[in-house]
């Protein structure tokens, strides 16, 4: 499974909360409308509490789905806790085993759509969540899964309508961080600030993890619109709460990378790569090496996140996005890119196989394809920077200059190595 992909499903942890709250009952108050503002075994084998807890209740009782319900929780948890996935491995095979003694038990059908989703198996996610919701139409859960998945189809009525039905059914901080995803996707900041806000306050005290992610989601939002200096605030507030919580200090890099420290930012994804290689943590460790000119250590970085990814069976699509980028591999990219669109036509699917398009000489398709992922009106200066350099391309320079002047006013550092050659564009049709 992805580590962290140019995709906003870095949301899916919350998902995983929502099964958590099968066995900790976790919730809020606050009511919400979704688009506007409302008043294998692990390489890093780190066992935790839970997961003895689990087994000693599976060799009690073995024949019970329960126990092996809590030692899917327990490895999921790990795995968000760790940011290594292959504790995932051995929840779905406790799920399995679940499921095999109780197929209908509602629990273990729960963590099963949950492990799809966080696999990106997300039309068989889809499917399960809705037989969920057509057999417990008022179980908040089910919802969460539909959020998840059709935003990552590119069903956004769908997702949008899921979203409101869960945060009606129960307002808590699962259901608090769809709605401020739906709201980030419609360029609504100020909503989904307010939304990710209230989400870290009402996480479960005990559950850690869940409130440094909700920092850590806050703080990318933050950074998604340019504002450097609260990001790196709350995403400070993340690792005083989860000192070696990877996702947090992969985002922690990005913005001591942007600020120009980049010793800062090798540090802190260092320190991320510690238990596990992460695939983000070591292409951006590739971006700083490239920024210095040092495109040997670059490449040997690129190698070791595809290495990972591709052992571990994962989605590489991320990859097309880094080859085109770099102007290699383009004929990979492009075949990634396609297969990827043809499953997830999601806004970010459709921005890399425009870009892949534009990298092959296939500017008229491009123009076609950006224009989906342009369709939210989201806050994304990739996106914008993408369409902009495809209209220059065209010779649309009134355009061109027009996208790439408002990714540049959204986020100027957007992109360690994209955002200069993003402003070299604007200037020099601003000369033309």
């Amino acid at each position: 499974m992805k580590m962290t992909n140019m995709r906003t499903l870095s949301f899916l942890p919350l998902v995983i909360l929502g099964a958590l709250c099968l066995m900790t009952g976790a919730c809020g108050r606050q009511s919400a409308s979704a688009l506007e503002a409302p008043a294998e075994t692990s390489t890093s084998v780190v066992w935790s509490p839970e997961i003895v807890a689990a087994e000693k209740m599976i060799a009690k009782d073995p024949e019970s789905p329960l126990g092996y319900n809590l030692l899917a929780v327990a490895c999921i948890k790990k795995a968000r806790e760790t940011g290594d996935h292959s504790f995932n491995k051995r929840g779905e095979a406790a799920v399995e085993r679940a499921l095999a003694l109780a197929p209908n038990d509602q629990a273990s059908r729960k963590l099963h759509a949950t492990l799809l989703a966080s696999a990106h198996e997300f039309v068989k996610a889809r499917e399960t969540a809705r037989a969920l919701a057509d057999e417990f139409p008022d179980d908040a859960f089910a919802y969460g899964i539909l959020v998840d998945a059709n935003s990552e189809l590119g069903n956004y009525d769908e997702a949008l309508k899921a979203a409101q039905k869960m945060v009606d059914l129960k307002p808590n901080s699962a259901s608090y961080s769809r709605v401020a995803h739906m709201r980030s996707l419609h360029g609504d900041h100020a909503g989904a600030v307010q939304m990710l806000t209230t989400a870290a306050r009402t996480a479960d005290p005990q559950d850690k993890e869940a409130q440094s992610w909700c920092l850590m989601q806050l703080g990318k939002e933050y950074f998604k619109v340019g504002d450097l200096n609260k990001a790196a605030k709350v995403v400070d507030e993340s690792l005083q709460i989860s000192p070696n919580y990877p996702l947090a200090l992969i985002e922690k890099a990005r913005y001591l990378a942007a600020a120009g420290d980049l010793d800062g930012a090798e540090g802190k994804l260092a320190q991320a790569n510690a238990g596990v290689t992460l695939t983000e943590a070591s292409i951006m460790l590739g971006d700083i090496s490239r920024k210095r000119g040092n495109l040997e250590d670059a490449r040997r970085q690129y190698a070791a996140a595809e290495e990972v990814e591709r052992a571990g069976g994962g989605d590489i699509h991320r990859f097309a996005l880094l080859w085109a980028d770099q102007g290699e591999r383009l004929d990979e990219a492009l075949e990634v890119a396609r297969a990827d669109y043809e499953t997830n036509k999601d806004i970010y699917a459709s921005d890399i196989l425009a870009w892949c398009l534009l990298k092959k000489g296939m500017a008229k398709e491009a123009q076609t394809v950006i224009q989906k992922a342009l369709r939210l009106k989201t806050n994304d200066a990739r996106i914008l920077y993408h369409a902009g350099m495809i209209e220059r391309e065209l010779g649309n320079s009134k355009l061109a200059a027009k996208y790439l002047s408002a990714a540049l006013k959204i986020n100027p550092n957007f992109d360690l190595l994209q955002a200069e050659p993003a402003r070299i564009a604007l200037d020099g049709l601003r000369n033309v």
